[in-house]
């Protein structure tokens, strides 16, 4: 089998899964270093990842509906890709991927495959249970004869990005980040809990950092936290861009958050994560490279909502149920902030 002139890889959201795509970009890339790499992504997602170098991104604006389908058709019309890489199951993205002439066309194996996703391929990735969301990604070259074997995202972050984080966040004082707000109501924690950690953090000398996107929602929740916190945290709550936010996960010691976008970004650059999980499987979804410093309450959700331990579940279930969250006890985040600052070296 000859090697693939062109490749097209259709991931456009979110944040977080489009940040576990890159791996593959750079294990596909270090196969072919001549192939000819088409990612098609969504708005918001390309101001992170658009400027990896030797890609080409399409970018999928979904507010636009049939207009944006439209317009990435028209971009592509008259090319024709050795393989597209189908990544996203989602009845749009399954529509979108209808426009676009491919010879392989790869997706997911049966159980992961939904909203008419197996019409619109003709090859699977490997069935398996148990992986990560990165790993189930990663495994997208597989059909095409590799193996994901490395892990690497180097998402480039420019120097004015680094710049503005060392205003934000100058010297070397340890600093905890707290991003509370997931795209997924019922993932997020309390506000007065997020307060107390944060409190509990400012009293042991460390500088913390309220950080968020700047829609609606998110500065309401930011002004709930800052409402019930003792200490004045640095509120930078729709301040950043996500380079600035990249910028800032590389000076910070320690993020406080949901499943969310922010968890995964941080993870790319090595930063330690406090993430909170009963509403999803940390196994599963967590940071990958370092799942220690998560609380992980996601089996005893488990065993109340559904009456049975995680493990007699289908894999990947989410059990998004009103106050899934409240399962997560302030001391349980505390013990787990002190365990990191140990392993930092930071007052505790």
């Amino acid at each position: 089998m000859s090697d693939p002139t062109s490749i097209c890889l259709l991931r456009t959201s979110a944040i977080g899964d489009v940040t576990h795509v890159v791996p593959l970009v750079h294990t596909l890339r270090r196969a072919w270093p001549r192939v000819a790499l088409t990612w098609i992504v969504g708005k918001l997602e390309r101001k992170l990842v658009g400027d990896l170098p030797g890609v080409e991104f399409v970018t999928f604006d979904k507010s636009a509906g049939w207009a944006g389908m439209r317009e990435v058709h028209a971009t592509l019309r008259g090319r024709r890709f050795d393989a597209l890489l189908q990544m996203q199951v989602a009845l749009r993205s399954n529509l979108l991927s209808l426009g676009l002439k491919a010879k392989r066309r790869v997706g997911y194996d049966h159980a992961r495959a939904k909203d008419l996703h197996g019409l619109v391929i003709n090859e699977r990735i490997p069935a398996r249970s148990g992986e990560h969301v990165l790993e189930a990604i990663g495994s997208f070259c597989e059909p095409l004869g590799l193996k994901q074997t490395q892990v690497r995202w180097d998402i480039p972050i420019p120097e004015e990005a680094h710049a503005w984080a060392a205003e934000q966040l100058p010297g070397d004082q340890p600093t905890l980040l707290v991003s509370p707000t997931s795209s997924h109501a019922l993932r997020n924690w309390q506000t007065q809990r997020y307060a107390a950690v944060m409190d509990h953090a400012a009293a042991k000398g460390w500088r913390v950092a309220l950080i968020g996107g700047p829609s609606p929602g998110e500065r309401s929740m930011a002004d709930a936290v800052l409402a019930a916190c003792r200490h004045a945290p640095l509120d930078l709550t729709g301040k950043d861009t996500l380079k600035k936010l990249m910028a800032m996960f590389c000076r910070a010691q320690l993020l406080l958050t949901p499943d969310s976008g922010p968890m995964h970004m941080a993870n790319t650059v090595g930063m330690k994560v406090l993430g909170l999980h009963a509403a999803s499987n940390p196994k599963r979804s967590g940071p990958y490279s370092d799942l220690r410093w998560c609380v992980d309450k996601y089996d005893e959700a488990s065993r109340k909502y559904f009456g049975k331990p995680a493990n007699e579940i289908p894999w990947g279930s989410k059990i998004e149920r009103p106050g899934v969250m409240d399962l997560i006890a302030i001391d349980d985040v505390v013990e787990r902030f002190e365990a990191a600052a140990q392993v930092l070296g930071a007052p505790k």
